[in-house]
């Protein structure tokens, strides 16, 4: 029985992961183990997740929590290096850039444990941003890359990767959402966006959370004045991320803000694929949710000055915006003037199954 570790720690992690925990438990000769770091320790941002995606409690919780990047990537280290030598496991798997990645898969190599990552490949050319420095490390030392388009391909391979090492194996985003689809029904949808007071495609959707979009007056300021004005036009509902809210407070930006802009604590993770799903547009600078929006033809705006996910652009529905531009290219969305985008290839929600054949041959084989 091969021993599998999935790391998991910030929010997006766990929507990768429970579509390969629930394949691999039913494939013989694995034995998941969930480990969950505490990166994101609020209630909607962890444990609703494991109730929504109905996933059992983690086999670890290493309880981290924040701090500086130092500071939380070295904690998350020391801790889980105790979860390596206890467990003594034949594979660590870990998901996307956060600082769980990284530091998990550190910890696993200095232990000469063989490291598997999924989302491998993905590149914004940004190394202002941690999550670009998070997913380069973590791709140089891992002996699994599972990509998912063939971009991610291309760039690990530009960095010398054996292309023995790498398998497109599509989205495994695109998994949980299929599985989430599937449960929410009519009801349940008009429920949700009827609570907000709102109307089917008769709101945006907006999820902000970068440093660079929200740290400072500077880029917080014209954002909320666009909102406001946005707002003016048509609902505009804002789940607002902990620190998002927490400077909106200390620059004194809150007392502004639009009738018409709603701004609500973070929803839980159906709840917010129904709200989605049912928007006029999304507003975001995440990179789960620009996949999310592809795969339901639904137009997106991306507040950022690049993407590690340039699929979404060249196949899918979104479009990178600033704030020169922002409000020309929601005016036309507004007007019906929108491209209409494709499923790029493999996002067909059977990525855990092809993740798990070649993590299956690869410990039989060691």
């Amino acid at each position: 029985m091969s021993k599998i570790l999935l790391v998991v720690g910030a929010r997006p992690n766990f929507m990768k992961m429970a579509p390969l925990y629930f394949e691999m438990v039913k494939t013989p000769g694995l034995d998941p183990l969930i480990v969950h770091t505490g990166q994101h320790y609020d209630y909607v941002m962890s444990q609703a997740f494991f109730e929504d995606l109905e996933l059992p409690q983690p086999h670890h919780f290493l309880g981290t929590g924040s701090g500086s990047h130092a500071e939380q990537t070295a904690r998350i280290m020391v801790e889980f290096e105790k979860v390596v030598l206890a467990e003594r496991p034949d594979l660590v798997v870990v998901f996307g850039d956060v600082n769980s990645t990284v530091a998990c898969s550190l910890t696993a190599k200095k232990l000469l444990v063989p490291v598997a990552h999924v989302e491998a490949g993905l590149r914004s050319f940004d190394e202002t941003m941690p999550e670009e420095i998070n997913r380069r490390v973590t791709d140089a030392i891992s002996d699994l890359l599972f990509t998912p388009s063939p971009d991610g391909d291309e760039n690990l391979i530009r960095d010398g990767v054996p292309e023995s090492k790498i398998h497109r194996v599509g989205n495994i985003m695109i998994d949980s959402l299929v599985s989430v689809l599937t449960k929410i029904n009519q009801d349940h949808q008009d429920q949700i966006v009827g609570r907000f007071g709102l109307e089917k495609r008769r709101y945006v959707l907006v999820t902000l959370h970068r440093p660079s979009n929200v740290d400072d007056r500077n880029g917080l300021a014209p954002i909320l004045a666009y909102l406001n004005k946005l707002a003016a036009e048509i609902p505009v509902l804002f789940p607002i991320h902990p620190r998002t809210r927490k400077n909106i407070e200390t620059l004194g930006l809150g007392a502004s803000l639009h009738a018409g802009l709603r701004t609500v604590e973070p929803v839980r993770y159906r709840e917010f694929i129904t709200l989605e799903k049912n928007a006029g547009f999304v507003l975001t600078d995440s990179g789960g949710i620009q996949e999310e929006t592809t795969y339901l033809g639904l137009p997106c705006l991306t507040l950022r000055p690049n993407t590690e996910r340039p699929i979404t652009i060249t196949e899918g529905t979104n479009e990178l915006v600033d704030m020169s531009t922002i409000e020309r290219q929601s005016a036309k969305i507004l007007a019906g003037r929108w491209k209409q985008g494709r499923i790029p290839s493999l996002w067909d929600g059977r990525t855990a199954q092809r993740i798990t054949k070649v993590v299956a041959e690869y410990t039989a084989g060691k």
